[in-house]
């Protein structure tokens, strides 16, 4: 609540119209905010936390995938000590010739764009509830009231227990309508495609440790996954936001596609380190889940 003089307290019509403008100043809507200038002050972050254009490339080791899956004894040997340097220091790793078709993944950025150039009200038919990893949040401005991030998410859930369902595919068409069923197949393609990297990506950890190729395969079949699109738009100064925070996965296994506009942080050696996109490549770091299991 704001702060109140002590011998002035407000009646409860007032309070209930200081917490209605507060509510209405939380609205994150990217179709208004992207041409401000004056950028609202839930969004500023402070001074220590603000981001710096100037810093260092983050080195991090690309990894041929397709000669990795291929068997060759060299190609193996040099992916899995390259891998188990990468996530010694700071769990970070490409991989390319990852065989993820490259129409695919130009349609699902266009249909990302799409999608997050809508109007706020078509967006939130997809609204997250409380609660719930699944759907549209802007800004997380139902959590947080300071330090928010300039971003835009929508999220769902996809399952490698049964090939034949069709999980995210009926999940958009649900929430978003019979507009959006071409849209539900490109992101459920999309989620095949990386459910099955992710398995490959595996094999690759489980050698880099020493255990073998099936070792981390066979134990994360059928696993459960959450797809998200961070959208992140225009702003007039964005020296005084930060489009995510910084933070730690939890997952097991973080598989991200960088578009263009890149901004990809870690910070190591107690500085931060930018890694930039690579658009035939995918980044790859593993979450705190995968690390307890070591």
């Amino acid at each position: 609540m704001p702060l109140m003089h002590p011998s002035k307290l407000p009646s409860p019509a007032n309070e209930t119209k200081n917490e209605n403008d507060k509510k209405k100043a939380l609205v994150f809507d990217s179709s208004v905010l992207q041409y401000e200038s004056n950028i609202p002050s839930h969004f500023i972050w402070p001074d220590h936390e603000k981001p710096c254009a100037e810093l260092p490339e983050l080195l991090v080791p690309p990894i041929d995938l397709k000669a990795f899956l291929s068997g060759d004894p060299l190609a193996v040997s040099n992916a899995s000590r390259l891998v188990n340097e990468a996530c010694k220091k700071h769990g970070f790793f490409l991989v390319t010739n990852h065989g993820v078709d490259s129409s695919l993944l130009l349609k699902a950025h266009e249909y990302m764009d799409n999608f997050f150039g809508m109007q706020l009200s078509e967006k939130q038919r997809a609204q997250r509830k409380n609660g719930e990893h699944c759907g549209y949040a802007s800004s997380f401005t139902g959590r947080f009231s300071s330090k928010l991030p300039w971003k835009e998410t929508l999220s769902f859930q996809y399952c490698d227990t049964d090939h034949s369902s069709k999980i995210v595919q009926d999940y958009l068409l649900n929430v978003m309508g019979e507009d959006f069923k071409q849209f539900g197949r490109v992101y459920q393609e999309y989620c095949e495609a990386m459910s099955t990297l992710s398995l490959e990506i595996m094999e690759l950890l489980g050698m880099s440790l020493g255990v073998g190729r099936k070792y981390f395969r066979e134990y994360f079949e059928g696993h459960d996954s959450i797809m998200r699109l961070n959208y992140y738009p225009l702003c007039q100064k964005p020296d005084l936001t930060l489009g995510t925070g910084p933070h730690c996965d939890p997952t097991s296994l973080t598989v991200l596609h960088e578009d263009q506009v890149g901004g990809l942080q870690v910070f190591v050696d107690g500085k931060w380190h930018y890694i930039g996109p690579n658009p035939d490549a995918f980044v790859v770091n593993i979450g705190d889940t995968f690390m307890n299991k070591l």
